[in-house]
């Protein structure tokens, strides 16, 4: 199992285990990270689990592309030069350990 760090608002940080294929949203709804919503449920339609993947993962994780660059735009935080919508990145072997920033609303 591949793992994955979420850094809350607080500057806290809660670590998950994440199955390979998932979304980091979807296992930071499941486990309560504090302030990932993903009201949409990951269809890309509304902006509640926006992070800001850490500059040291941000080359691995890329960038936002199409739509989800627009749902950015429309985030209730401040968009970031590495902001992502958590249902867009799925984990994989190379981004295990990757760490996101919650922002601050």
């Amino acid at each position: 199992m591949m793992k994955a760090t979420w850094i809350l608002q607080d500057g806290s940080a809660v670590t998950h285990d994440v199955p390979e294929g998932q979304s980091l949203m979807s296992v930071a709804v499941a486990k309560g990270v504090t302030g990932i919503v993903g009201e949409c449920g990951g269809s890309l339609s509304c902006a509640t689990c926006h992070v800001v993947v850490d500059p040291d993962w941000a080359a691995r994780a890329g960038g936002a592309e199409g739509f989800e660059e627009d749902m950015l735009d429309v985030a209730e935080a401040p968009r970031e030069p590495t902001s992502r919508l958590s249902c867009q990145i799925k984990m994989r072997a190379d981004l295990a350990g990757i760490v996101v920033h919650v922002p601050k609303v």
